[in-house]
C-alpha cells in the first residue's frame, strides 16, 4: 500500500477530505463546530489556508497549523469514516463511476496584475469596503489607478486603505441612493472620472411575487436600480467632456434567468441590464462604453436569507447544478477587464462571469 501524501496549507481543501488521514481530522472539526463538509463544497479547489482570510476570524492560522501538525502525526480521530469516499458528492463519487478514473484537480487561479494599466486614471467604485468591490478597487490601486472608494462603512474603507499603503486612494463613506452624497463622490473625484464600476448592491429574501413586500421591494430597487442609475447620470456629463469614459455595473445570474433569486432582486438586476444597453447605444458614439457583468457564485459578504418556504425549495433546486463559488478577485478581472482600454472593442454587454452556470 502507498504512503498517503504528507498534506500541507497550500493542498486543496478537495485533497483534505479525500485523504486517509486528513479527511477525517477535517471532518471532526467540522462536526465540534455543528458543521459537515457539504459546507464546504463551494470553496473545495482552494489551498485550506485560504480559509484563514475566507472565514472572517473564524478558521485561524493556529489551526491550520494544527491541523497540518496533525495528520503528519497521523492523528486519525477515532471512529472517524474512511475518507475515501465520505465527504465526496455525490456528483463526484457517480461521476467516477462513470469515467473509471477520478476526477483530475484543477490548479488553483492566480491572480496577474498588468502594472500600469490604470495609470493616470480615475475610478470610481461602490461597494469598495468588502467583497467583489473591494476586490475591484484593489485591483485598480495595484495597476496604478486613482481610486474613489465608496462604501455605507468607514470601518471597512479603513480597512482597505490601510491595506494599500502608498495607494492613491480616496475613501468616501456615502449611501448611493442619496443625491446629496452622489454629488460628493462626483466631487471627490474631480475633473476627470475614466470608470465607474456600480458594485454595491443588496439580495432580497428569497419571495415570489405572492409573497412579495413593498419595504423588500422599494429597498432593493432603490440600491440596485435607483443607486446604480444615479451615479450613472451623474458621471455621464463629465465621461461626455472627455470624449471617453468605461462603466462597468454589476448584475447577476439572476439578470439571465429567474431561478437565481426572488422576484425582487431578480427584476431589479433585469433593470440593471436594461439601464446598462440602454446608456451603451446611446452614447457610444460618443466615446463611453457601458457593460455589465453578471457573477454566478462568489465568496462575498451578501448572505442570501430565505423568507420564503417556496422560495428555499424552487431556488435551492435550481441550484443543484450550481459550479463551485468563485473568489472575488476573480470576477474583479472582469470587471477591470471591460473597465480598461483592454475591452476597447465591447460596448453594451453583459458578460457572464459565471463559472459556466448560465450555459448550463
Amino acid at each position: 500500500m502507498s504512503t498517503p501524501k504528507t498534506l500541507t496549507g497550500d493542498d486543496s481543501i478537495k485533497t483534505w477530505l479525500e485523504h486517509p488521514v486528513g479527511g477525517p481530522i477535517v471532518r471532526d472539526l467540522l462536526s465540534q463546530a455543528g458543521q459537515n463538509p457539504d459546507v464546504l463544497k463551494p470553496v473545495q479547489r482552494l489551498a485550506i489556508k485560504r480559509l484563514v482570510k475566507l472565514s472572517k476570524g473564524q478558521f485561524s492560522q493556529q489551526m491550520v497549523d494544527d491541523l497540518v501538525a496533525r495528520a503528519a502525526a497521523g492523528e486519525v480521530p477515532a471512529g472517524a469514516a474512511d475518507a475515501a469516499t465520505e465527504g465526496r458528492a455525490p456528483a463526484e463519487s457517480a461521476a467516477e463511476a462513470a469515467d473509471g478514473a477520478p476526477e483530475v484537480e484543477r490548479p488553483e487561479w492566480i491572480e496577474r496584475l498588468d502594472h500600469g494599466r490604470f495609470s493616470g486614471r480615475t475610478v470610481i467604485v461602490t461597494g469598495a469596503g468588502s467583497g467583489i468591490g473591494r476586490a475591484t478597487a484593489s485591483r485598480i490601486a495595484r495597476e496604478g489607478g486613482r481610486v474613489i472608494a465608496v462604501d455605507v462603512s468607514q470601518e471597512r474603507l479603513d480597512e482597505f486603505a490601510s491595506e494599500h499603503v502608498g495607494a492613491d486612494i480616496v475613501t468616501l463613506v456615502a449611501d448611493i441612493t442619496d443625491d446629496a452624497k452622489v454629488a460628493e463622490i462626483v466631487a471627490a473625484a474631480g475633473e476627470r472620472i475614466d470608470g465607474l464600476a456600480n458594485i454595491a448592491g443588496i439580495m432580497d429574501d428569497m419571495t415570489p411575487i405572492g409573497e412579495l413586500t413593498d419595504a423588500v421591494w422599494k429597498r432593493v430597487f432603490s440600491v440596485n436600480v435607483d443607486g446604480t442609475m444615479k451615479l450613472m447620470r451623474a458621471v455621464v456629463p463629465t465621461m461626455l467632456t472627455q470624449g471617453i469614459g468605461s462603466i462597468v455595473n454589476t448584475a447577476s445570474e439572476a439578470a439571465l434567468r429567474g431561478s437565481a433569486a426572488g422576484v425582487a432582486y431578480t427584476a431589479s438586476k433585469h433593470a440593471v441590464v436594461g439601464l446598462t444597453k440602454s446608456t451603451a447605444f446611446m452614447y457610444g458614439p460618443s466615446g463611453l462604453r457601458v457593460n455589465a457583468v453578471a457573477p454566478g457564485p462568489t465568496i462575498t459578504n451578501i448572505e442570501a436569507t430565505f423568507a420564503s418556504p417556496l422560495g428555499a425549495e424552487r431556488v435551492r433546486q435550481a441550484m443543484a447544478i450550481l459550479p463551485d463559488a468563485a473568489e472575488a478577485e476573480a470576477l474583479a478581472a472582469s470587471i477591470t477587464f471591460l473597465l480598461s482600454d483592454d475591452g476597447v472593442n465591447v460596448n453594451g454587454v453583459v458578460l457572464a462571469s459565471d463559472g459556466g452556470w448560465s450555459a448550463a
